[in-house]
């Protein structure tokens, strides 16, 4: 079980990685090409600068829009024993015919207009079941008249079939929880502030499965977020009234009370996940800080700037889905104070400095009271900041770049420096090939199962300046930062696992 969940945390590294530079230009992008904001503010109205920012948009959607079709490819790939090509490539394709499949039987049997997205929570069974089909199949024999399809071959296909009767499964079991989804906002259009707490502690809680997309157009474009005449006309929907109060210079006092449902956004996203991401840059060694911190960094800057939370988030909430229900909490209090506090800010697309600066600032305070953000966003970041700090000291929370403890031993001279030189004495202290059964790596570690554990020699790696060797069930943890990834894929070729 250890290296499974080992193996899948590997997995998810790499689309966590690439969401902060997608965020980035998705929310840049975006806010500033919002039709909105053009014609809230003329300078933007510049034809070449809108195709930089259309470009920057369309680049970061392409990675958001993909999101689930990547983790289900990542998911393959990690949890892969081998050719790991081919498990990702079956993951991909299983992933399409899987969505097919549930859009096929929406056109046949559902009403039209019917729409079923299983989100994260349908990559992540998607790209497990390819990982099993490819472990268990990839070296299989066939039939001499269907030998072109044995093997790695056999993969794709046997994984396209399954993935046909998991998306028959998805297409009778999703809608029941959609529909509960839809149930639940409209008793929380009812109830006032504590709804509006309500509202945000399910939209961040659901959004951990891509699921936050069926609560949130309940009320921005719907009668749920309220019904209001501006400039003669009756506006339905929290954000189309929002943007109806944008456009009217005849518009006094403060905008639409239906910016409840965007207003408390802004002090988690400016503040409390920022504060979140120090915290937990605090809270790894401080061996580790510099090879990691450029990931925390990054990732509270997206959501400060842009209001893009996942490469936040997603570093805790697959090791920690508890410490992701605790920041929901968190952020459904944050809409109900901000509700109570009148702030009434809208936004385009997300909660960052951006759409503050555009729907809060400029619009003055006496439209937004934007003013009342900043003390509020500032005791949000100090809670943020200790409620993170202790629960993952608390709990040991396996954030990327956390250590069990230290070993500091002074290098060998005698090491050799050359990395297939240091992959092979790596091996030779493994207990020989015979003795390997996977390697991988992580953002520091080089994690190794082993059939026997005793035959491993863990100074060798003490030599090679590993900062910490950890002994777990089944196999063996070297701490090598950076260069633990260069290991691995040494390792791997040399043994002829890749």
């Amino acid at each position: 079980m250890f290296k499974k969940f080992s193996q899948l945390g590997r997995a998810f590294m790499l689309p966590i990685a690439i969401l902060p530079v997608a965020g980035l230009l998705l929310g840049i992008g975006g806010a500033l090409s919002n039709a909105s904001a053009v014609q809230a503010y003329p300078f933007l109205n510049q034809e070449w600068l809108q195709v930089i920012l259309k470009v920057m948009s369309a680049a970061g959607n392409a990675v958001f829009a993909n999101l689930a079709l990547i983790f289900a490819i990542g998911v393959a790939v990690g949890l892969a024993k081998g050719d790991k090509g081919t498990a990702g490539l079956a993951g991909g394709v299983a992933y399409l015919v899987y969505t097919a499949t549930i859009s096929g039987l929406l056109q046949l049997f559902a009403k039209e207009g019917a729409t079923i997205d299983t989100g994260v929570v349908g990559s992540i069974v998607i790209g497990g079941m390819v990982a099993y089909l490819h472990n268990r199949y990839r070296k299989i024999e066939l039939p001499q008249f269907l030998g072109f399809f044995g093997g790695s071959r056999f993969i794709p296909i046997i994984a396209s079939l399954s993935a046909i009767i998991i998306g028959a499964f998805f297409y009778i079991i999703w809608p029941p929880i959609q529909n509960g989804l839809t149930t639940v906002g409209e008793q929380i259009a009812r109830m006032g502030s504590i709804g509006t707490f309500f509202y945000g502690f399910l939209l961040r809680l659901t959004g951990a499965v891509g699921l936050h997309h069926t609560i949130y157009p309940l009320f921005w474009y719907t009668s749920l977020g309220g019904v209001e005449e501006v400039a003669g006309k009756s506006i339905v929907g929290a954000q189309n009234i929002f943007f109806a109060q944008l456009a009217d210079p005849h518009h006094t006092g403060l905008f639409t009370y239906g910016t409840r449902f965007f207003a408390g956004r802004f002090a988690t996203m400016m503040f409390g996940l920022p504060a979140a991401c120090l915290a937990m840059y605090h809270a790894i060694p401080k061996a580790n800080r510099k090879k990691n911190g450029g990931l925390y960094f990054s990732g509270g800057l997206t959501s400060f700037l842009t209001g893009i939370t996942e490469p936040v988030e997603y570093m805790f909430l697959f090791v920690a889905p508890w410490l992701y229900v605790v920041h929901a909490f968190l952020d459904g209090l944050s809409f109900y104070f901000a509700d109570i506090l009148n702030i009434r800010i809208g936004n385009s697309f997300s909660g960052g400095f951006i759409d503050f600066l555009l729907f809060g600032v400029l619009q003055g305070n006496d439209h937004t009271n934007w003013i009342k953000v900043i003390p509020f966003g500032l005791a949000w970041a100090v809670i943020y900041y200790f409620v993170f700090r202790f629960c993952i000291a608390k709990f040991k929370v396996a954030i990327p770049g956390m250590e069990v403890e230290e070993i500091t031993d002074e290098a060998n001279e005698n090491v050799q420096s050359d990395l297939h030189q240091q992959s092979l004495q790596i091996i030779e202290a493994l207990g020989g090939q015979a003795n390997i059964e996977s390697v991988t790596a992580c953002a520091t570690r080089l994690r190794v199962a082993v059939v026997d554990p005793q035959k491993v020699n863990k100074e060798v790696f003490k030599q090679l300046k590993a900062t910490a060797v950890l002994e777990v069930k089944g196999g063996i943890q070297a701490v090598f930062g950076g260069k633990s990834d260069l290991y691995s894929q040494e390792i791997n070729q040399i043994l002829g696992h890749e």
